[in-house]
C-alpha cells in the first residue's frame, strides 16, 4: 500500500500559489476574449444565418459562465 504524506510536504507535482494564480488569471482573460470574439462574429453571422448567430452568442454566454466560475476559483487560491 502506498502511503502519501500530509501536512506541510507537497507533492511534486503540485503547482505553487503563484503559478495558480497565474494560470487562472490567463484561462480568465483568455474566456473574456474568446466571448467577445464570438459576440462580434455573431454579428456577422446574423445575416447568412440567424440560428447559427443565435448558437454562438449562446456560446459565448456559456464563455462567460465558464470564466465566473474560473474567477470564482481564483477567489478561493
Amino acid at each position: 500500500m502506498h502511503e502519501h504524506e500530509h501536512g506541510s510536504h507537497k507533492h511534486e507535482d503540485e503547482l505553487h500559489k503563484h503559478e495558480i494564480e497565474h494560470l487562472l488569471e490567463h484561462w480568465i482573460e483568455h474566456n473574456k476574449s474568446h466571448s467577445e470574439s464570438f459576440r462580434a462574429r455573431a454579428k456577422e453571422i446574423e445575416a447568412a444565418s440567424p440560428k447559427a448567430a443565435a448558437k454562438v452568442r449562446e456560446a459565448a454566454d456559456l464563455m462567460d459562465a465558464c470564466t465566473r466560475k474560473l474567477e470564482e476559483a481564483a477567489g478561493e487560491v
